[in-house]
């Protein structure tokens, strides 16, 4: 089972139908089976997530979260958010507000679905955290909710829990230690390399004002055994979308990827 995380930046930087296309290119590449989307767009009646389930007959859900503060020219009618593909039919969603008391204004949100898959309920969240260095306590906060709703018994079963966010932080950092104390972080249990990144400067979009994000691993695929003693066996990691697809970059974050059993 390919599961894969991937922040596609929503309409910013003026081109976002050309990199679209770079986007497409790169899921034909790797077929992921799970993809959540982070900042993801709405409109124009659809969603990103469906346009991008389409060719690959894959089935997609979309919740709408808070926007960022825009340096972009905004267009009206456009939502921000995260969404999910799967290769199993989608039979529940919910959208959790997560905690932003120090910033305030609208709430990010959590989409949890769960998915039809072979052997059981796959329950699966999308999620990101608060990016603002001055807002750190709300980051902290965000992931100590999403660690409350990845453990919630109601989601115990035969198969994983499993978390696909962009989290604004790395391992070490003291935000995502909530997390880590309930879930695995796969990219190091499948032994992937270290000083991987997900969000390099070297990628023309990436923003000279946020170096406390640059060239680290911000995004990540977490999972918690579905019960006690049960483990998440993970087979390798990878990251994609980072090379240029016709001489454009698809995202200025790269996608995270995880192969696993089942």
């Amino acid at each position: 089972m390919r599961v894969m995380v991937w922040n596609v930046w929503w309409r910013f930087g003026g081109n976002w139908r050309e990199r679209e296309e770079s986007i497409f290119a790169t899921l034909e590449a790797y077929r992921p089976d799970v993809l959540g989307l982070v900042e993801s767009w709405s409109g124009e009646g659809t969603d990103q997530p469906h346009r991008l389930a389409g060719p690959g007959g894959m089935f997609a859900a979309w919740a709408p979260s808070s926007v960022p503060p825009i340096t972009y020219a905004e267009e009206p009618g456009i939502g921000f958010g995260v969404g999910l593909l799967s290769r199993w039919p989608i039979v529940a969603v919910e959208s959790h507000s997560l905690p932003n008391p120090e910033k305030g204004g609208p709430v990010p949100v959590a989409l949890l679905a769960t998915l039809d898959h072979p052997r059981g309920p796959l329950h699966v969240i999308v999620s990101g955290s608060e990016p603002d260095e001055r807002h750190e306590q709300d980051r902290l906060a965000q992931c100590r909710e999403l660690a409350a709703i990845a453990t919630d018994k109601r989601l115990d079963g035969a198969l994983p829990v499993l978390l696909l966010a962009d989290l604004n932080a790395t391992t070490d950092q003291p935000p995502l230690a909530p997390l880590l104390e309930s879930m695995v972080d796969l990219w190091s249990a499948a032994g992937a390399d270290p000083g991987a990144v997900t969000f390099d400067s070297a990628v023309p979009y990436a923003p000279s004002d946020a170096p406390h994000l640059l060239d680290r691993r911000i995004d990540h695929v977490l999972a918690r055994p579905g019960r006690p003693g049960q483990q998440v066996p993970v087979h390798g990691a990878f990251v994609a979308g980072d090379r240029p697809f016709e001489g454009v970059y698809p995202s200025d974050h790269y996608a995270v990827g995880v192969d696993l059993e089942p």
